[in-house]
């Protein structure tokens, strides 16, 4: 079936704002760029987004979708964070999001990532009694989250360009 040229720059409006989201926590970002996806290939019976194609954007959403979790303990564990730190760390992280949810003001991103960070310091200087050697572990951590920012911007990015690709080649 094939649908209106509004529909697929709906889709792709939809998507920008999504990509953009990659960069600015207050929006959704991959999981929006795949709902889009998802709603384009339906409407217009997976013609042009055929499974294949979808599969391949699910595929990067996925990973999209968990890359702030494996990139952030990587970014921490090289930075010398203990498995006890990072555990703690996810956990006031979710503590965070939830309390981010229902305090105005805050956001549930923010306030997850300053959760994690809180644990990981937290639990580092227990375990260590040092400031510096807990400043590193932190610093650790803080720099996988930012690369994880850029992973899923590329990754969203990749998502875009490969509906561009199939949507427009009839």
């Amino acid at each position: 079936m094939t649908l209106p040229t509004w529909a697929f720059w709906v889709a792709l409006v939809v998507m920008l704002v999504g990509l953009i989201g990659t960069v600015v926590p207050i929006l959704p970002d991959v999981v929006l760029i795949w709902l889009a996806a998802l709603v384009y290939a339906i409407a217009e019976g997976f013609a042009t987004i055929d499974p294949i194609t979808f599969a391949a954007i699910t595929v990067l959403a996925a990973i999209g979708l968990t890359t702030e979790i494996w990139v952030s303990q990587l970014g921490g564990k090289l930075g010398g964070a203990s498995w006890q730190a990072l555990l703690a760390g996810m956990g006031l992280g979710a503590l965070g999001f939830a309390v981010g949810l229902f305090v105005g003001g805050i956001g549930a991103l923010p306030a997850a990532i300053l959760g994690t960070l809180a644990g990981v310091l937290l639990v580092e200087y227990l375990r260590r009694r040092d400031w510096k050697e807990t400043a590193r572990a932190g610093a650790g951590w803080l720099a996988g989250c930012l690369v994880s920012g850029g992973i899923k911007l590329l990754l969203g990015l990749m998502m875009v360009l490969l509906f561009v690709w199939q949507a427009t080649k009839g």
